[in-house]
């Protein structure tokens, strides 16, 4: 993957659009005033934990011995079901925390650093194309462009409205349901191709 297509990637599974009525939800009892600085303070803790897996995946896909094929395809499968849950929403609100001003939980996890975001930084550290500097170049793409939307959450709930939300949600839904296809086609492909040689080199 390219800078781009990895921000792209990341933004979508950030799904800030998604995180809209749960940002908005969990802020209630929180003074007005104090959204904006408490978005940003939580952004940035998710960032800072989405950057510490980015770091160490390369060395826990190491342990565990994970091979580049099996990496592919369960990234593939991983992200299928994140677009599926995309397409297909349940709008089940969380309570919100009875403290006025939530810390950490529940918008830097698991709304914003989550387990998909973790899954997927991992995976992505632990592909053999690209370096360090572009996967971190991307997250922090994708993160930057997930905090402004976020910032302004209250603003594009009010110009979009709930419909206009969902039907984006919907739609970048799709398109990250065909790259989890590929990827998991890609994953196969290659594990079959170096299980079986001269199924692909007869």
């Amino acid at each position: 993957m390219t800078v781009l297509s990895a921000a792209i990637l990341l933004f979508l599974v950030l799904d800030p659009l998604g995180n809209i009525p749960f940002f908005i939800s969990s802020l209630k009892n929180a003074p007005p005033e104090r959204h904006k600085y408490i978005i940003a303070r939580e952004m940035l803790i998710a960032l800072a934990i989405l950057m510490l897996f980015l770091l160490a995946g390369p060395r826990l896909l190491a342990l565990l011995q994970i091979s580049e094929s099996s990496l592919t395809a369960a990234g593939g499968v991983i992200l299928l079901l994140i677009a599926i849950k995309m397409v297909f929403p349940s709008h089940d609100l969380e309570e919100s925390d009875k403290e006025k001003e939530p810390f950490i939980v529940p918008l830097a996890i698991p709304y914003t650093a989550g387990p998909s975001a973790i899954s997927t930084v991992m995976l992505m550290s632990g592909s053999p194309s690209g370096n360090m500097w572009e996967w971190t170049l991307s997250l922090f793409i994708a993160w930057t462009l997930a905090c402004v939307i976020l910032l302004f959450s209250d603003k594009i709930k009010d110009l979009f409205g709930e419909k206009g939300i969902t039907a984006m949600e919907r739609l970048m839904g799709l398109i990250l349901s065909a790259v989890a296809i590929q990827m998991l086609m890609n994953g196969i492909a290659n594990y079959v191709a170096g299980r079986f040689p001269g199924l692909t080199h007869p």
